[in-house]
C-alpha cells in the first residue's frame, strides 16, 4: 500500500455503493482496514460489501456513522464527485479537519506505486479494462485491477495479486478524475464529447485526454485509437502506437463472423496472432480486443496466452450481457448510454441476428446528456425494429425545463415506437411477441432485469408447451 495511506486504519466512503467507490472499499477491506460508508440507496453492491465486512447506512446523518470513524488521525474519508456539495456528512468531516480525498486521488495514490495500465475513453473503457485484466490474470504475468464493472469471470470489480506489480485501472474522465493517475501504459479508446455539463465544450473535453497522455511516465506506452481528435503530449521516451479494427499499428485481419461467433487474426508490429476467438461476440469487441491484446503483450503476455484467454473472456455485467440465448428468444442487457454506444450495440445485435425482430428498451441517463444529444439518440434508436422509451434517469441532476424523453421520442423514425413508464414495462412486454430484446441505459434499468428475465423465460415455457 502507498505510504501516505498506510497510516489510516479506518476508511469511510461517502457514496460507497458506486461501482468505482466499491472497488476501493473492497481494496481497503482486503488490506485489513475498518471500512464503512453512506449511500443513498441499498443495492446488490452495498449488500455484497456488507457481507464482506463494511458498515453501511442509507441516511445522510452524522449520528448514524459508527464511532470508530470519528478518530481523526486514523480515519480517511473518501467521496465521489457525484455527492452533492451540501451533503451533511461530507461537510462535517471537512469542517472537523479529517483527511478528505476524492476517489480519484486515492486511486492515484494506490496506482503510482505500481506499473499502471490506465484505460480511458468515452466508450469501451470498462470492457477493455476487464479484457486486459483477464488476459493478464490468465497468463504468467498476473495483475491487480480496479474495474468499472463487475467482471463475469471473477464476479467482482476488484482483482488482487500478491505477485504482480501491474495494476489495471479504468481511467474515468468525469470531473477530470483521470488526471490523478500516473500510467505506465495509457490507452485512449475514444474521445466523443460527453459530460459537457463539466467540460463546457467538445474542445475542452478532448483536451482533457491530451493532458492524460502527458501523465504517462518516461519509457511508457500510449495506445491510441487511430484517427481520433487527440494530439498526444507524451514525453519523447513514450512510445506511441495506434490501433483500430482494420488499420493502425495494431489491428485485425481475416475477420470471420457467423453462427454467433467472431474470429480474427491480430496483427501487430511484432507479428500475427492467428485465430483469436471472442468470448463475447460483439462486433465492437474486435476493436476492444485489439487494444487489449496490444496492452497485454506489451506487459509480457505471450501470443498463445492471449489467444487462449480471449476465448474464455466472459465479459462484464451490463456490457452486452447475454442473459438468455435460445432459438426462440434472445435477451441482451447493455450499459450503453451515449448515442455512439447505442449504435454500436444495436449494429452488433443486427449482425448476429439479421433475420430477427429486435426490440429495444432505452432509459436515457441525465437531463443534460438527453438535451445535448437528442438528435443522435433518436438516430441510433431508429436502427431498432421496435423502440420502448422510458423516462430519463436523473442521477445527480435536477430536472431541466422542457427536457424529457419526448424530445428523443419525437425524432425516432421507427414506426413501432412507444413511451412507457418503468412501472408499466412488465405489462407492455407481456403483450409483445419478443424475438430479440435489448435493454439499454446506465440508470436503474438494471433493477428491472430479474423481472424481465422471469417474464421471458415464462414465454419460452408457454411456447414449448404449445409445440
Amino acid at each position: 500500500m502507498n505510504e501516505s495511506l498506510e497510516r489510516y486504519f479506518n476508511c469511510y466512503f461517502i457514496g460507497i455503493g458506486g461501482i468505482g467507490m466499491s472497488n476501493l472499499a473492497r481494496y481497503f477491506l482486503a488490506e485489513g482496514k475498518t471500512v464503512g460508508g453512506y449511500d443513498r440507496v441499498q443495492s446488490p453492491l452495498t449488500d455484497a460489501l456488507t457481507k464482506e465486512g463494511a458498515f453501511i447506512h442509507y441516511e445522510d446523518n452524522i449520528d448514524a456513522v459508527p464511532q470508530q470513524f470519528f478518530d481523526k488521525e486514523r480515519t480517511l474519508i473518501v467521496y465521489t464527485p457525484a455527492v452533492p456539495s451540501n451533503h451533511s456528512e461530507l461537510n462535517f468531516f471537512r469542517s472537523e479537519g479529517f483527511m478528505v480525498m476524492k476517489r480519484a486521488q486515492v486511486l492515484g495514490e494506490i496506482s503510482k506505486m505500481s506499473d499502471a495500465i490506465c484505460i480511458s475513453g468515452t466508450h469501451g473503457k470498462t470492457t477493455v479494462s476487464s479484457m486486459i485484466a483477464h488476459l493478464l490474470r490468465q497468463s504468467h504475468v498476473d495483475c491487480n485491477a480496479f474495474l468499472g464493472g463487475i467482471s463475469k469471470n471473477y464476479n467482482s470489480n476488484l482483482i488482487l495479486s500478491d505477485k504482480s506489480r501491474i495494476t489495471v485501472v479504468e481511467a474515468d474522465e468525469y470531473d477530470r478524475s483521470f488526471h490523478w493517475l500516473q500510467p505506465w501504459i495509457g490507452i485512449i479508446t475514444s474521445a466523443d464529447p460527453d459530460h459537457l455539463d463539466i467540460y463546457g465544450t467538445p474542445e475542452a473535453y478532448r483536451e482533457s485526454f491530451e493532458i492524460f497522455t502527458s501523465l504517462i511516465r518516461s519509457g511508457g506506452y500510449l495506445i491510441l485509437k487511430k484517427d481520433i481528435a487527440v494530439m498526444p503530449r507524451c514525453e519523447s521516451t513514450v512510445r506511441v502506437f495506434t490501433y483500430s479494427e482494420n488499420s493502425g499499428d495494431f489491428h485485425a485481419e481475416n475477420i470471420r463472423i457467423g453462427n454467433g461467433e467472431i474470429v480474427f487474426d491480430f496483427v501487430s508490429p511484432f507479428g500475427v496472432v492467428a485465430d483469436v476467438q471472442l468470448g463475447v461476440p460483439m462486433k465492437i469487441n474486435i476493436e476492444n480486443a485489439v487494444a487489449s491484446i496490444a496492452a497485454a503483450m506489451l506487459a509480457g503476455v505471450t501470443p498463445d496466452e492471449a489467444r487462449e484467454a480471449m476465448q474464455t473472456f466472459a465479459g462484464t455485467k451490463r456490457r452486452f450481457d447475454i442473459r438468455i440465448k435460445t432459438d426462440e428468444i434472445v435477451f441482451i442487457d447493455d450499459y450503453a448510454h451515449h448515442p455512439k454506444e447505442l449504435a454500436e450495440s444495436i449494429d452488433s445485435i443486427k449482425a448476429l441476428y439479421p433475420t430477427k425482430k429486435i426490440t429495444g428498451v432505452f432509459q436515457p441517463h441525465l437531463y443534460t446528456r438527453t438535451r445535448d444529444f437528442a438528435d443522435d439518440f433518436a438516430r441510433s434508436l431508429s436502427k431498432l425494429d421496435e423502440v420502448i422509451l422510458l423516462d430519463i434517469y436523473p442521477a445527480r441532476e435536477e430536472p431541466i425545463e422542457g427536457v424529457t424523453s419526448e424530445i428523443i421520442f419525437n425524432k425516432i423514425t421507427t414506426e413501432n415506437k412507444v413511451m412507457c413508464h418503468k412501472s408499466d414495462l412488465h405489462t407492455l412486454l407481456k403483450s409483445r411477441d419478443i424475438e430479440v430484446l435489448v435493454t439499454l441505459g446506465a440508470g436503474d434499468i438494471d433493477r428491472l432485469l430479474p423481472d424481465i428475465d422471469k417474464l421471458l423465460r415464462e414465454k419460452l415455457k408457454r411456447r414449448d408447451a404449445v409445440s
